[in-house]
């Protein structure tokens, strides 16, 4: 059989997924953070075919694709011509502990679990019809981890137990609407939160954020102001959908290379006095700094000179703005202290981002690194590139000190 011309197919540098067919079958579907480059790699001459669908590439004689905005769409894209189609080689070589599924519980508060393949064939029918509520997937080679993150953080869904006796983390940084503190009943908690998650499970993002907009309105005519905010944010964090680590490779292996993805948060503390304590935030990719990123925050809730607690406070709001996107490192102005503060948030809300500390020493006059990244990749990377790292540190300094001068000096110009 010919086999067929990759080069006659016009593929985008996108995410997506690809369809391969044989004649008018589908008989493989897969997802890729880039179109072209991952199809391609089916063709390349003179490699070995160590995937399953490689040593039947010569059935296949067309190519269709979909393109969608972000990873996660692709994956839950996939997910559902799985399930709908039953491609003749994704079933054939699955693996029942890559292939995973998405459920959503018939709690009075329902809970949004993750579910492997070979966990559900242990629950027989009428126990799955009486435990979920919805059932999708599967998705294979998904990260669960990194996919609950994302879904977390896009649909504020509880991990929380309702009324308890103290509201929850996310309560305090306002990724959770407040089933712990009783502030939003069952109800509420379906309309807000479940019924627009099923909504972009089902595919139907483009429907969700028109909802979304209709919601947004309608609370800013009511002056709920707050909610309306909220709901600005989450259409916002929905367009922007960070999930490059969702897929196949993570940053340390798929961007370790392609610099110009690596996205950089600097961090740094300026704290000349009891009353004079500011942070800051700077952004950074291998071209250098995306100064329309860049932001400042006063110390609200830091009695005394802690640069380690203001550090907590700024690194807690930052994380709060769900609708900002996420960096692949987070750089510290500071040593081991500060690390394992930052290393201390970063795990309350499960987020796996590497973190790396520049200490400049009493006399600011060194540069020693604390990487808190057990990955000898990653190491490599932070050692070819220690000098943008340090120009992202002085760079939160300067920031942050050039912050503190200027409300020192509007406060002065005041009392005169």
């Amino acid at each position: 059989m010919k086999q067929f011309n990759f080069k006659t197919i016009n593929l985008p540098n996108t995410p997506g997924i690809y369809l391969f067919y044989y004649n008018q079958e589908l008989i493989y579907v897969g997802k890729a953070t880039s179109l072209k480059s991952r199809v391609k790699s089916y063709f390349a001459k003179n490699k070995k075919n160590v995937r399953p669908i490689e040593q039947m590439i010569h059935q296949v004689n067309n190519i269709k694709h979909i393109k969608t905005e972000s990873v996660l769409e692709a994956i839950l894209l996939e997910g559902e011509y799985i399930k709908n189609f039953r491609p003749k080689y994704n079933v054939l070589w699955k693996d029942d502990k890559s292939w995973n599924y998405i459920v959503i519980t018939k709690d009075i508060f329902p809970k949004v679990l993750t579910l492997r393949q070979h966990e559900r064939k242990n629950i027989s029918k009428i126990q799955e019809k009486k435990q979920y509520w919805h059932i999708f997937g599967p998705y294979p080679g998904l990260k669960t981890k990194e996919a609950m993150k994302i879904l977390s953080r896009l649909f504020y869904i509880s991990h929380c137990e309702p009324k308890a006796k103290r509201p929850c983390l996310y309560y305090e940084m306002g990724q959770c609407l407040g089933v712990c503190s009783g502030d939003i009943d069952n109800v509420q908690y379906k309309d807000k939160v479940i019924k627009p998650l099923i909504m972009f499970l089902q595919g139907n993002k483009t429907g969700l954020i028109k909802n979304l907009q209709k919601e947004m309105k309608l609370n800013s005519s009511l002056n709920n102001f707050e909610e309306a905010g909220r709901i600005r944010d989450q259409i916002k964090a929905l367009q922007r959908i960070q999930d490059i680590s969702l897929i196949n490779k993570s940053f340390l292996e798929e961007n370790i290379n392609k610099k110009r993805e690596i996205r950089i948060e600097g961090y740094d503390i300026s704290n000349l006095g009891k009353n004079d304590k500011v942070g800051s935030m700077v952004v950074f990719d291998a071209d250098g700094p995306i100064k329309a990123d860049y932001r400042k925050f006063n110390i609200k809730s830091v009695e005394g000179q802690s640069d380690v607690d203001c550090l907590a406070e700024v690194l807690e709001r930052r994380l709060g703005h769900i609708e900002w996107p996420m960096p692949d490192i987070f750089l510290i102005d500071g040593g081991k202290p500060q690390v394992n503060k930052t290393k201390t948030i970063l795990k309350k809300l499960n987020i796996d981002i590497p973190i790396v500390g520049i200490a400049k020493g009493p006399k600011r006059d060194k540069n020693e690194f604390f990487v808190n990244y057990d990955n000898q990749l990653f190491l490599n990377w932070v050692v070819s590139n220690k000098n943008l790292l340090i120009q992202v540190r002085d760079e939160a300094h300067r920031f942050a000190i050039n912050f503190n001068r200027s409300k020192r000096k509007i406060k002065k110009t005041k009392k005169h």
